[in-house]
């Protein structure tokens, strides 16, 4: 997958928005305003996972503490072609719920998440 292929599966989910609040360099995916994934400038991508996904992935090595996000639970891959196309939309889609579901309800359902 390249930075097209993660734009492509973001955008498709629910409620989701792409901006660029880091440069034009950067794509930012939201949902409810709240950041679920990032692509670099340099082509690797970060995306919010559960506690326990952060342990398995950073443990194992499959991926790394993303920079400035570790302590919200995010990690990094550097390139994402490193990873099975499946695996990443797999990953950005569970990226996705986390944030939306922390989204308070009447966010959600004006987003047509409920």
């Amino acid at each position: 997958m390249d930075r097209a292929g993660v734009g492509k599966v973001c955008l498709a989910l629910p409620g989701a928005t792409l901006d660029h609040p880091f440069g034009d360099d950067h794509d930012a995916y939201r949902v409810g305003g709240k950041m679920f994934a990032m692509v670099g400038g340099e082509g690797g991508v970060s995306f919010k996972v559960s506690d326990i996904a952060y342990e398995v992935l950073t443990e194992s090595g499959h991926a790394r503490p993303a920079p400035y996000l570790a302590r919200a639970k995010w990690v990094n891959l550097p390139r994402i072609d490193d990873w099975p196309d499946d695996e990443v939309a797999d990953h950005l889609a569970i990226a996705h719920g986390i944030v939306a579901a922390k989204l308070t309800k009447k966010a959600r359902a004006a987003l047509g998440l409920t």
